[in-house]
C-alpha cells in the first residue's frame, strides 16, 4: 500500500476545507439572495374552506414581508399524498414550500408504500394552526351531554350511526378513538365528502360526526344540530360554551388538526431561517391571531426542534390508533 506523505496530507486536507467553506459560502450565499422570485405554497387542500383560507392570510403577509409573492397552489387529490409527493421531489431551494399537517403523519399507517418518506423527505419549518373536531349529533337524538350519548350508545349497541369523510381520515379516527375510551359500539358510514356526512346529520340519516369545528359553527349556531363537545384540551374561544371531552369524564383525550410549513429535507438551513423568521414575524402581527380567530382556527407559533417533536409524536401516535382500529394499510 503506498505511503501518504505529509505534504500529501496537508494538500488533502486544505482540499476538503475549502470544499467545506466553499459549501457554506454558497449557502450563506444562497441565504443573502433568498428569495429573489416567486415563493410556491403548495397545498394538499381545494380552494376554499378553512386551511386554504389560512394559507391565503399567511401567503400575504409573507409577501410583503419577504419582497416576492407567495402563490397558492392547490393540489388537492389522494389523502394529501399528490401535494406532498410534489414537494418531497420539487428542488430544495426554499422556493417550493408545503402547507403540512395531520394527514402527512396519519398516511404511513394507512399506506404500506408511500412515494416519499415523511419524515426524512421533509424539515418542518413553523406550526402555525390548530383546529378542533367537534361532536356533531342529531337534533332528534335524546342527548344533551357526552354522558348522555354514551349512557344512550351502550344501551343501544350496534344502533347509533357516526359518519366521516373516509376511512382513515380525522372523523373517522377520532371516533375510533372515543370508542375505545367510552367503551361503545356505534356503525361507521363513510362518505365521499364531510359536507354531505353533515347534511344527513341535519337529516337524521346519521345520528354523529365529528368534523372541524369552523364548518360546523353555523349549523351548530342555527339549531340544525347539537355540538356535545370539542376534542381539543382547552374550549374552543369560537365556542367557549361547549365543554371539551377530556372534562366530560375522559381525561386527557385530545385531538387537533393542525397547520404547519415544510420544505424539501435537503433546502439550505439559512433559506430555512429566513423562511421560519419571515413566518414568526408574520405570525406577530396585532391582527393575526383575530384573522385566524374568525377561521377558527387557533393561532401558533412551534418552530425547531419543538414542532419536530410534536410531529414526530404525531406519526407514532396515529399508528398506533389505525393500528388498534384495525385498518389495514392499502
Amino acid at each position: 500500500m503506498a505511503q501518504v506523505s505529509i505534504r500529501e496530507l496537508t494538500v488533502i486536507k486544505a482540499a476538503v476545507l475549502v470544499a467545506v467553506l466553499g459549501t457554506a459560502l454558497a449557502g450563506a450565499t444562497h441565504a443573502a439572495e433568498y428569495p429573489d422570485k416567486p415563493i410556491r405554497f403548495v397545498l394538499p387542500n381545494a380552494a376554499g374552506g378553512s386551511p386554504d383560507t389560512i394559507a391565503r392570510i399567511l401567503a400575504v403577509r409573507l409577501t410583503e414581508i419577504l419582497g416576492q409573492q407567495f402563490i397558492i397552489d392547490n393540489r388537492p387529490g389522494a389523502g394529501g399524498i399528490i401535494a406532498v409527493e410534489a414537494v418531497a421531489k420539487a428542488t430544495p431551494d426554499g422556493y417550493t414550500l408545503l402547507q403540512c399537517g395531520i394527514s402527512q403523519t396519519i398516511s404511513p399507517a394507512l399506506k404500506r408504500k408511500l412515494p416519499y418518506d415523511t419524515w426524512r423527505d421533509f424539515a418542518r419549518i413553523v406550526q402555525y394552526g390548530g383546529v378542533p373536531n367537534v361532536l356533531t349529533v342529531y337534533m332528534g337524538l335524546p342527548v344533551r351531554s357526552l354522558g348522555d350519548l354514551v349512557n344512550h350508545a351502550r344501551a343501544n349497541p350496534g344502533v347509533l350511526k357516526y359518519g366521516s369523510s373516509g376511512i382513515g381520515f380525522t372523523p373517522h379516527l377520532t371516533m375510533e378513538m372515543f370508542k375505545r375510551a367510552a367503551g361503545i359500539d356505534v356503525l361507521h358510514v363513510p362518505y365521499k365528502a364531510a359536507p354531505q356526512a353533515a347534511s344527513d346529520v341535519i337529516g337524521g340519516q346519521i345520528d354523529l360526526l365529528f368534523t372541524n369545528l369552523p364548518s360546523a359553527m353555523p349549523n351548530i349556531r342555527s339549531g340544525r344540530v347539537r355540538g356535545l363537545v370539542v376534542t381539543t384540551l382547552q374550549r374552543a374561544e369560537q365556542m367557549p360554551e361547549i365543554p371539551t371531552i377530556s372534562e366530560s369524564g375522559y381525561p386527557g383525550f385530545e385531538m387537533t388538526s393542525w397547520y404547519g410549513s415544510c420544505a424539501p429535507a435537503k433546502t439550505p438551513k439559512p433559506v430555512l431561517a429566513r423562511v421560519e423568521a419571515a413566518i414568526l414575524k408574520a405570525l406577530a402581527a396585532p391582527d393575526m391571531r383575530k384573522r385566524f380567530f374568525d377561521q377558527g382556527v387557533e393561532l401558533r407559533t412551534t418552530a425547531g426542534a419543538e414542532f419536530d417533536a410534536f410531529y414526530k409524536s404525531e406519526v407514532a401516535r396515529w399508528s398506533k390508533v389505525v393500528q388498534e382500529a384495525g385498518i389495514k394499510p392499502e
